[in-house]
This record gives structure tokens, sequence and C-alpha cells, in this order.
């Protein structure tokens, strides 16, 4: 009882060649999860050079209200 028969070897087998096999599945996943965070990070700091002494821009397209308040 107190040792692993050939099906439970067989299942850790399985289950580390879906893991680690091929052509590198957990690793690519890994990658996009870090691209990912970077993104994120990055639009972090986007916001902040926005909120900073500049008085900030908006990625938003302008009315024709705010278009004429600029001319003025």
């Amino acid at each position: 009882m107190g040792s692993l028969s050939i099906w439970h070897w067989a299942i850790v087998i399985i289950v580390v060649a879906l893991l680690f096999g091929g052509r590198g599945k957990l690793s690519g996943l890994m990658g996009d999860a870090a691209k990912g965070v970077k993104a994120f990070k990055d639009g972090l700091k986007d916001e902040d050079v926005k909120d900073g002494p500049s008085g900030g821009t908006s990625s938003l397209p302008r009315t024709d209200a705010e278009k004429e308040d600029l001319k003025n």
C-alpha cells in the first residue's frame, strides 16, 4: 500500500508530458502571461505620465464644443 502501482506512475508520466512536453506549452503560456503583466504595468505608467505636471491629455476624441474652446 505504501508503493505506487504502475497506474499511478502512468498518470504521473502523462501529466508531466502534457505540462512540459510538446512545443513548450507551459513555457508559452507563462510567456504570454508575462507579456500581459508587462503591458498592464506599461498602461499604469502611461496613466501616471498623463496625470503628471503637463496636465495630461485625453486619448478620447474631442467634442465640437471642446474644439471651439481650444480655438478661443
